[in-house]
C-alpha cells in the first residue's frame, strides 16, 4: 500500500510528517557523535526533557520500543519479573523483547475499563519470596492507555503502594504528552512516583522519530549500556533530536485540537447510530458491523481515507487530519450504502 495515495490517515498518529519548519530545524542542527556523548543537539534535547520532567538525567532513542526495553533491562536483573497490563504496548505489542532479550519475566494483569491496574490485582501478583518464583521487581503502566488517560489520584496511590512493597516504577509515556493537555497539568506532576519515563516525540508531537528515557542517573548509565547492546547507539543523531525539540517548542498545544476534533467525529457517528466509545483524548473506537467490515474499508479507501476497519475500528485524529478533513470522514460514512443491508 502507498500511503501517499491517501489525503486522510486515520491509523494511527504515528503516520504524522514533519512540517517544512521541522525539517528546516533538522537540516540546521549541529551535530556531533552521540555514542561519545558529543552530540550538542541531542545533549540539550536529553536536557531540556529532564529538566521539565524533574529527572536527573535522560538518554535519547530511535524507538519507543527500545527505549521501554532499555528502562526494563535498566531495572531488571535476569529471571525477575514485571507486573504489566494485559493491554499495554511493552507487553502485547513489542513482540516479547523484555523476555526475549532481557530474559525478564512478564506477569500480565488485567486492565480496569479505564485503563489502570487494580492495587488488590497488584498486590495479588507480587510474588513471595521462595526460590519457585521470579522476585517481582518492578511495575510497568502506561498512559494514555487505547487513548485514555489515568487519574493522577490513582496513579499517586499506585506507585506508593509499588514503592512501599519494594517495586520500581515504570511509565511508559508514548503519548504521556496527550495525558499532560488532557488534564492541564505540567509534566512533573504527570510522572509524580515514576523511577523511570519513556517519553515519545513521534507520535501526535510529529516528530518523524525519537523517544527520551528518564530516570536516576545510575539509571541511565545502565540504559546507555543496554542501548549500544540492543543497537540504539546512534551517531550525528542531532538531526533527529532537532525534531524533538521543535515539536516541544512548538507542537505540545496543538494536541488540544487534535482530542477536539476526536470528540467531534465521535459525536457524528454516533448521530449516525453507531455505537461509539466516547474520546478522552485522540483515540477512540467504533463497533463496524461484522458482515460491513470489508466493504466499508473499500469504500473509505475510495474517499482517500486509511483506516484499519475491524469489528472494533480504532480512529486516530492528529496534526495532520484538521477539522475540514474530519467533515470528510464524517461525509464518507454518512455516504456509504450498506449501513442497513
Amino acid at each position: 500500500m502507498d500511503a501517499r495515495r491517501y489525503d486522510i490517515d486515520l491509523r494511527s498518529d504515528t503516520v504524522t510528517r514533519p512540517p517544512p519548519e521541522m525539517r528546516a530545524a533538522m537540516a540546521a542542527a549541529e551535530v556531533g557523535d552521540d555514542v561519545y556523548g558529543d552530540d550538542p543537539t541531542v545533549n540539550r534535547l536529553q536536557a531540556l526533557i529532564a529538566e521539565r520532567f524533574g529527572f536527573e538525567s535522560a538518554l535519547f532513542f530511535a524507538t519507543g520500543t527500545q527505549s521501554n526495553l532499555a528502562g526494563l533491562m535498566a531495572h531488571c536483573g535476569r529471571g525477575e519479573e514485571y507486573l504489566v497490563g494485559q493491554e499495554a504496548h511493552t507487553y502485547s505489542y513489542e513482540q516479547g523483547g523484555a523476555a526475549v532479550l532481557g530474559s525478564i519475566q512478564p506477569q500480565p494483569l488485567e486492565n480496569e475499563p479505564n485503563g489502570s491496574i487494580s492495587i488488590e490485582r497488584i498486590a495479588r501478583a507480587i510474588k513471595p519470596q521462595d526460590i519457585h518464583f521470579a522476585p517481582t521487581r518492578l511495575l510497568a503502566l502506561e498512559n494514555t492507555i487505547g487513548g485514555r488517560v489515568l487519574p493522577p489520584a490513582y496513579l499517586r496511590q499506585v506507585t506508593q503502594f509499588a514503592h512501599d512493597k519494594g517495586l520500581i516504577t515504570h511509565l511508559d509515556g508514548a503519548r504521556i504528552y496527550n495525558a499532560i493537555v488532557k488534564l492541564g497539568i505540567d509534566e512533573r506532576t504527570a510522572v509524580e512516583g515514576f523511577d523511570s519515563v519513556s517519553v515519545c516525540l513521534s507520535k501526535g508531537l510529529g516528530a518523524p522519530a525519537g523517544s527520551v528515557l528518564l530516570g536516576a542517573r545510575d539509571c541511565i548509565a545502565r540504559a546507555r549500556r543496554w542501548r549500544k547492546a540492543l543497537g540504539g547507539g546512534m551517531r550525528q543523531a542531532g538531526v533527529l533530536a532537532a525534531a524533538g525539540l521543535y515539536a516541544l517548542e512548538h507542537h505540545v498545544r496543538s494536541l488540544g485540537e487534535d482530542h477536539e476534533n476526536a470528540a467531534h467525529l465521535a459525536s457524528g457517528l454516533r448521530a449516525m447510530g453507531l455505537r461509539v466509545e466516547p474520546p478522552q483524548t485522540n483515540i477512540f473506537y467504533v463497533d463496524i458491523p461484522a458482515k460491513q467490515v470489508e466493504s466499508l474499508q473499500s469504500h473509505l479507501e475510495e474517499q482517500g481515507i486509511l483506516a484499519t476497519v475491524r469489528a472494533r475500528t480504532r480512529l486516530v485524529t492528529h496534526r495532520d487530519v484538521p477539522r475540514a478533513k474530519i467533515e470528510t470522514v464524517l461525509q464518507a460514512f454518512r455516504d456509504y450504502p450498506h449501513w442497513d443491508s
